[in-house]
């Protein structure tokens, strides 16, 4: 045991430094006011009496939770049917399908980001397409729907695979009972495979919605800088403004919304799993 016990140490210490070190420095300066010198630090709730009584900032939250749920919604109606459509195919085209939505992922989603900019910028391939059609003017950088793109396009493999492994678990006798009993393929869907797949469906948007509403480069390279989100202005405070106390107070307000939303859909999943047992 004594062995087993050692090999911990380096993840313990790995932690420690990476996560425990940095939240306890966040919270530090979330909660006092006086600039970066420890030895002017002041105990204050001011950092987050500021944002909550900012007009200003309140809007950039809304706005962050919003197209988080717009993102979250595109991905859950478009990224269903491809879920659906992957686990009803055989073994070996399930890997190569499998393959085809990951195999974006195995690049950094800032170059992903960058080669959006490109396509959606004038004179980009998304304009010569509408070009050819006799459609010109259009302009797709900087707005909402670069932003909601870019989202949905980087974020919509995490509700794919979530969804695909509640479908590839599903016992399909249970299809076959349906039908025995009369149930329509639309029944059957409705009734047996959506509830068995709502497990992966809460995974997914917990996976998609989360990093959407804190995410601040997609935003900033898409929408440049004209739809701020809550990651721009942190990042905003720390490298640009340097008030770390506030950005601090964001990070910590913005933690505390997530870790609510986690805890929200986990009761819905459960209670989810408990309906289903009990039908």
């Amino acid at each position: 045991m004594k062995k087993f016990r050692l090999m911990t140490y380096p993840y313990v210490a790995w932690i420690s430094v990476l996560i425990i070190v940095p939240m306890i420095l966040i919270i530090l300066y979330a909660f006092t006011v006086g600039g970066n010198d420890v030895a002017t630090f002041r105990f204050s709730f001011a950092n987050f009496q500021r944002f909550v009584t900012d007009a200003v900032f309140m809007e950039v939250l809304g706005r962050s939770l919003y197209i988080a749920f717009i993102t979250t919604v595109l991905c859950l109606f478009l990224g269903y049917p491809v879920a659906y459509v992957i686990s009803k195919a055989g073994d070996k085209h399930n890997l190569i399908l499998i393959l085809l939505i990951t195999l974006p992922t195995w690049i950094n989603m800032l170059v992903r980001t960058y080669a959006w900019m490109g396509i959606l910028q004038d004179g980009g391939l998304f304009a010569s397409i509408l070009l050819v059609f006799g459609i010109e003017g259009v302009e797709m950088m900087h707005t909402n729907f670069a932003v909601i793109l870019g989202m949905v396009y980087n974020f919509i493999p995490f509700m794919i695979l979530q969804i695909h492994t509640s479908l590839a678990k599903m016992d399909t006798s249970l299809l076959d009972a349906a039908s025995d009993l009369g149930a329509s393929k639309k029944q059957a869907f409705l009734r047996v495979t959506l509830p068995l797949s709502a497990p992966g469906i809460i995974s997914g948007i917990t996976l998609v919605f989360l990093p959407a509403v804190s995410s601040f480069f997609i935003p900033k390279l898409l929408g440049g800088g004209q739809f701020v989100l809550v990651g721009n202005v942190i990042e905003n405070q720390f490298l640009v403004a340097g008030d770390w106390n506030f950005g601090s107070a964001i990070s910590l307000i913005m933690a505390a919304v997530i870790m609510l939303l986690m805890f929200l859909t986990r009761k819905v999943e459960k209670k989810t799993s408990m309906s289903g047992g009990e039908d």
